[in-house]
């Protein structure tokens, strides 16, 4: 697995396809793994004629962990958040946004188009809003505006997140939890097989276990707040897909965040949930595809 130096870290990463194609950046959620990103997913957007790049974020995968930084308190965040208190935290959104810039210029890429998920989709739009030049379209998947307004979500969603994780010593008991995360917050319409869960969260586990990281990458989404300005101001070719069934991030939130972005397009898919399943994965090619593609006809067609 390939590793460059971007914005002061080292930021892990996977590139495939034709380098002379159009890029298309993957940018996963909160203490995921880029490798959450199916592999038949990505070939899918090879196939369609792309250039794929899949990273870590830091604090995830095999990218730089913040081990120096002081311990999270997630109840203390949550706290000033609602007290509407500056929140003291390691990094922030726009931190991780930069490192996506980063990741860019190392690897000589001026433009891309910012296809994200959950927290990755508020990343995403932090690069269309305040890096314009060099996003060529966004695709902010399951994601939110980050209005204070918007729905939470279900109690059992955001239980099965919030609960502690066990030590690096316990991969069992580890693949256990993730595995009941999955069930919780997957997607009703397109399950996944028990086997099909016990692989993609063992394959997580034996590439980096790193629980230390799930708390400062939430307070990283905290000190983010409210999007609704910055969404405002990005013009470039915008889609918005979220699940109707998701249990996480309410589809409240995929159409307040298409709502606050000029001539986006929502699309909304029954049976969705928060996860990229399978049986979704012709689905969501196709439409990223698709938008990808008009995009870059009309910005050459203008050039």
């Amino acid at each position: 697995m390939p590793i460059v130096s971007a914005n002061g870290i080292e930021v892990a990463y996977d590139d495939r396809g034709n380098k002379n194609d159009p890029v298309i950046l993957l940018i996963m959620g909160l203490a995921t793994q880029m490798i959450a990103w199916p592999e038949a997913f990505c070939d899918g957007l090879v196939a369609s004629g792309f250039r794929v790049i899949r990273f870590d974020n830091r604090d995830v995968g095999l990218s730089t962990k913040f081990d120096a930084a002081p311990a999270i308190d997630l109840a203390a965040i949550f706290q000033d958040a609602i007290a509407g208190r500056k929140l003291n935290v390691p990094y922030d959104l726009t931190d991780m946004a930069r490192d996506t810039i980063g990741l860019m210029d190392s690897l000589s890429i001026p433009k891309a188009h910012m296809v994200g998920a959950s927290m990755g989709g508020m990343i995403a739009q932090n690069l269309a809003g305040r890096h314009p030049d060099r996003v060529q379209s966004l695709v902010s998947i399951m994601s939110s505006s980050g209005d204070p307004g918007l729905p939470p979500g279900k109690p059992e969603a955001m239980a099965a997140i919030m609960q502690p994780r066990p030590d690096n010593t316990d991969r069992e008991s580890a693949i256990q939890r993730g595995m009941k995360i999955l069930q919780i917050v997957g997607s009703p319409g397109f399950p996944s097989s028990e086997a099909e869960m016990r692989a993609k969260v063992g394959a997580a586990f034996d590439r980096s276990y790193y629980p230390a990281g799930v708390g400062r990458q939430f307070a990283a989404i905290m000190a983010d707040g409210s999007r609704v300005a910055l969404l405002k101001n990005i013009s470039v070719p915008t889609l918005v897909l979220h699940g109707a069934d998701d249990p996480l991030v309410p589809v409240e939130a995929g159409k307040h965040t298409a709502a606050q972005i000029s001539g986006s397009k929502l699309t909304v898919i029954p049976g969705m949930g928060h996860d990229i399943p399978i049986g979704l994965i012709p689905v969501l090619v196709e439409a990223i595809a698709a938008h990808c593609e008009t995009a870059d006809k009309r910005l050459n067609a203008a050039s």
